[in-house]
């Protein structure tokens, strides 16, 4: 079903949900087609029950743009296909919620994110990059998830909150916890991920009361502990902003550092175009994120009757947002499947959400990926893939586990 056209049977039942979609990359023929023929489609059944896709551009951008119609707050599920509200762990972070609470919390930790201080952030992101990527084996089998994209994207965070830089590898296990939605219906698999959660809230719990106690500082935990907004949040709200922080400081940045890997590898002469014109890498790195899509979908719940595309939507029916189908929408990327590193719109692509929910860190997730093809290109390093890549079966997290590479110069 993956390579061959949908039957209008087929299509009726379709449920693009399924993790072995994404684990095998099998995901993308299924979404052109729903694109061509029934760009929001019905799935009656599926683990997280039944919801509708919104597959094209346009569509995505409609309901973003429109959240008193089609809300993100976690009191009517959140912002994942599994339903949060009836968890241990609601998952209660601002992107999950509607205006007025939604726009004060990302008022109150907008100002870690703004240009100033992304500018001191980048002289340290280049020393720990170039620091890395000169430790790295040449000609030898590596796993440049484990070496590279974790690496660099937890020293980030660790600095973004001030976190213990020798505790920092308890970061990305925390991350990856949160992030797999898929497991919410096992409860066995759940329990586990909310024991994961709530160690995480515990720790930072304990540095956030350290830093309410001390005089105010620039990282996110002292950002929040002094704020009128954030400094007396209830335990799900205290989670739910962690979990944000932390999985979008994370799953962003480090998947498209693999991702970056895997397209210099499909496509070799843009690579080399790279090499020839570094005025290109800005762009490189927009289109990588595209290409990417780290976050496969949001989800939107109607919170009234509506009507988008000819399609009658009713209040309470969830709808996912499918990034990964909209960046490939024709209409808005010509040849959508290819990285083109001089793509003239590359920038319009959805990974970072759109409208009021827009990713607040999405500069500082641009400039990391920059500054890591930058300083590749430097060295005249090619990473080639060398092995089977071992993806995240998740309709969530589009990404990867394990890349086995090799490094040869020039």
């Amino acid at each position: 079903m993956a390579t061959q056209a949908l039957t209008k049977g087929d299509m009726a039942t379709l449920d693009v949900s399924r993790g072995e979609l994404y684990a095998d990359d099998s995901w993308r023929p299924l979404f052109a087609q729903l694109r061509a023929e029934n760009p929001i489609h019905y799935c009656p059944d599926s683990v997280f029950g039944p919801y509708w896709s919104m597959t094209r551009y346009d569509d995505i951008v409609a309901v973003e743009a429109d959240p008193q119609t089609f809300s993100s707050s976690f009191e009517h599920g959140g912002i994942v296909l599994f339903d949060m509200q009836d968890t241990n762990v609601k998952l209660a972070m601002f992107i999950a919620m509607d205006d007025p609470e939604h726009g004060a919390q990302r008022k109150t930790v907008a100002p870690a994110f703004g240009p100033s201080e992304i500018a001191e952030h980048a002289v340290a992101l280049r020393e720990r990059t170039a620091r890395l990527l000169d430790s790295l084996p040449v000609g030898e089998t590596f796993d440049w998830v484990e070496r590279v994209s974790i690496e660099l994207t937890t020293s980030m965070i660790a600095t973004l909150f001030d976190w213990p830089w020798d505790d920092r590898h308890r970061l990305p296990v925390w991350s990856d916890w949160t992030a797999k939605i898929d497991i919410g219906p096992d409860p066995v698999l759940n329990a586990e991920r909310e024991t994961h959660i709530f160690e995480m809230a515990a720790a930072f719990k304990q540095l956030f009361e350290e830093r309410k106690a001390m005089p105010p500082k620039g990282d996110l935990l002292s950002i929040m502990a002094h704020s009128e907004v954030m400094a007396d949040m209830d335990e799900q709200r205290f989670i739910g902003a962690i979990a944000l922080l932390l999985v979008g400081g994370n799953d962003t940045t480090r998947n498209s550092m693999s991702g970056l890997v895997e397209q210099m590898n499909k496509f070799p002469d843009q690579w080399e175009r790279l090499k020839a014109d570094r005025s290109l890498i800005s762009t490189a790195a927009t289109e990588t994120i595209r290409l990417q899509t780290p976050i496969c979908h949001m989800r939107r719940t109607v919170v009234q009757d509506t009507e988008l595309g000819g399609q009658k939507l009713k209040a309470g029916d969830k709808v996912a947002l499918w990034y990964n189908s909209a960046n490939r929408d024709e209409a808005v990327f010509p040849d959508g499947d290819l990285w083109d590193v001089s793509r003239s719109n590359s920038r319009r692509h959805l990974s970072f959400g759109y409208g009021i929910h827009r990713c607040l860190g999405a500069r500082l997730a641009e400039l990391q990926l920059q500054v890591l093809i930058e300083e590749l290109l430097a060295r005249d390093m090619t990473v080639e893939i060398a092995g089977e890549p071992e993806r995240i079966p998740s309709c969530f997290t589009r990404g990867f586990h394990h890349l086995p590479v090799r490094i040869r110069k020039g």
